[in-house]
């Protein structure tokens, strides 16, 4: 890859981008095998099938939103980069416990300690994902009209 130094400071989405395109692709021979009923694979995913199905397509649809941002070529802050990018896995990993852990896929939540650490999980990745790429949108919003937010932030 040919260095750039424009770019440098978001290549942080470049590389969570094809980290979570690979999941996509992992997640889609689990769907594979879990429609030929496999039994090994329903051992991991004794839940749903569209619970595993949402996983595959919310980590394609993060994969593209982080290509999306590094190929707008704005200069993001390194918090916002890191809030994409673990954003980005936590968003899509919460669709594949539920199809790992069925207890978690309830109307009505589930009681005890890893029920509640779940929602403590779920809640936080909304958080950092909301921040990640709402700042991101606004940093590359205001990078249309030629004003930038200060970027020493770390």
């Amino acid at each position: 890859m040919n260095y750039n130094s424009t770019l440098a400071g978001n290549v942080l989405l470049l590389r969570g981008a094809a980290l979570w395109l690979l999941m996509a692709l992992l997640l889609a021979w689990c769907l594979v095998f879990l429609k030929f009923d496999l039994a090994f694979i329903k051992m991991f995913f004794p839940g749903q099938f569209t619970r595993v199905l949402q996983a595959h397509l919310d980590f394609l649809l993060m994969t593209a939103l982080l290509f999306g941002f590094y190929a707008a070529k704005v200069p993001l802050p390194i918090s916002v980069r890191w809030c994409m990018v673990v954003g980005a896995f936590t968003n899509s990993s919460l669709f594949m416990l539920q199809a790992m852990f069925p207890v978690l896929d309830s109307s009505t939540p589930a009681e005890g300690l890893f029920p509640g650490i779940f929602r403590l999980y779920l809640m936080s990745s909304l958080l950092i994902t909301s921040y990640g790429f709402g700042r991101g949108s606004v940093i590359v919003l205001l990078s249309t009209f030629g004003t930038l937010p200060d970027e020493r932030e770390g």
